[in-house]
């Protein structure tokens, strides 16, 4: 299912050469219409890699026929010969559709810093065309993977349409706007204004409150694609719920996967004077390695959730803090709550509390714990 659940889309993906496992390294995503709508967000790193240049170029037109997607190499930092690669990489995929490479959108992941093989690469877009397929939605999100586990794919129904999706990400998610690589179809009429709109409101509620190593990636991408064939124009709040229970589903896989982890935390934040400050505070928690440590251990530190809060610039009196873990409100008016014993800390789904007392705004930020293996995977080779 993924991304070709949707009517109008076909996908595949190959073994192209670009890995040295010899495992699918190539993915291949067409929109067959009739509608070309689409609409993207990028990351906010100011390091871009030389695909995001171009699709951001590509999805200003608002149309995109293909998007054609490679792990094993991030083309990201290699200077102008990087962009004249992604260039060769959306004229080959014209060039096997018989179509404009100004609608081809171009996204890869891997290793910062080296040229892809393009000889490779270009073959691989030759026999991802060739066995482009209504079934090749699997394939697609198993070529996209990195130190991904398991692929990652969603998809939902609505009246009378559906929106489907592939992700990769288990590194650097700490997203701004976009997460690692994301692409969203539907086979819905929507034109790409309204998809743009729908596509930040629901990244903005999902994959950016995603914080697992509070590492930005130059590569992040999300697009979303609609191909009109069912010809449904369908009730845009519908379709936006639609959109971002496929995101939200899609950021849950992408932590639960995250490198290392053996905990997934939610951090809620609620009684912030804001909304703005619920996020600020969610993350600064987010990121806090003695948090994260402490998770890990199983350990209920509470202090060092109050650490993390009071290093923003949240509305908030210290006297008046309140934090839970587990359901369990072992901090209670900045001290000492109920006994932190009673909090069981076993299951791999834990939650932390914040009640700044300040408000009625809340949100919620997501991470993981900071693992040994997390260490030694980003420690033991470059990825």
């Amino acid at each position: 299912m993924s991304v070709t659940a949707p009517l109008g889309f076909k996908a595949a993906g190959v073994a192209a050469g670009i890995k040295a496992s010899g495992h699918r390294d190539l993915a291949l995503v067409v929109n067959e219409g009739p509608s070309r709508a689409a609409a993207g967000v990028f990351t906010a790193n100011r390091v871009k890699a030389a695909p995001v240049l171009w699709s951001q170029q590509v999805l200003r037109g608002g149309r995109v026929r293909a998007v054609v997607l490679n792990s094993g190499g991030a083309n990201a930092c290699t200077g102008p010969e990087g962009f004249q690669d992604t260039h060769a990489t959306a004229e080959k995929t014209a060039e096997a559709l018989q179509d404009s490479a100004g609608e081809i959108a171009v996204c890869s992941t891997g290793l910062i810093g080296e040229r892809l093989p393009m000889e490779a690469l270009l073959g691989g877009v030759e026999t991802a065309a060739e066995q482009l397929s209504r079934d090749g939605g699997l394939a697609a999100a198993d070529a996209i993977r990195t130190t991904d586990t398991v692929s990652k794919i969603s998809f939902k129904r609505g009246e009378g349409y559906m929106v489907g999706g592939m992700a990769k990400g288990a590194g650097m998610l700490a997203p701004a706007l976009a997460t690692m690589l994301v692409v969203l179809t539907t086979d819905a009429d929507v034109s790409s204004e309204d998809l743009d709109a729908v596509l930040r409101r629901a990244t903005a509620k999902t994959f950016d409150r995603l914080d697992g190593d509070g590492c930005m990636s130059t590569n992040d991408t999300v697009l979303l694609l609609a191909s009109g064939a069912t010809g449904v124009k369908p009730d845009l709040a519908e379709f936006a719920a639609k959109v971002t229970e496929v995101c939200a589903d899609l950021a849950r896989q992408l932590l639960v996967d995250a490198e290392g982890a053996s905990k997934a935390i939610a951090i809620e934040v609620v009684g912030a004077a804001s909304e703005r400050d619920a996020v600020t505070v969610g993350r600064a928690v987010s990121r806090s390695n003695l948090l994260k440590c402490a998770i890990h251990g199983e350990d209920p530190n509470w202090g060092r959730v109050l650490a993390a809060v009071g290093t923003t610039d949240a509305v908030f009196e210290p006297e008046r803090l309140n934090v839970a873990i587990n359901g369990v409100w072992i901090c209670r008016g900045g001290s000492v709550g109920d006994d932190r014993a009673k909090v069981d800390m076993r299951p791999r789904d834990v939650t932390i509390t914040v009640d700044l007392s300040a408000g009625s705004q809340s949100a919620t930020i997501h991470t993981t714990d900071l693992t040994a293996d997390y260490v030694h995977e980003n420690s033991a080779y470059s990825s």
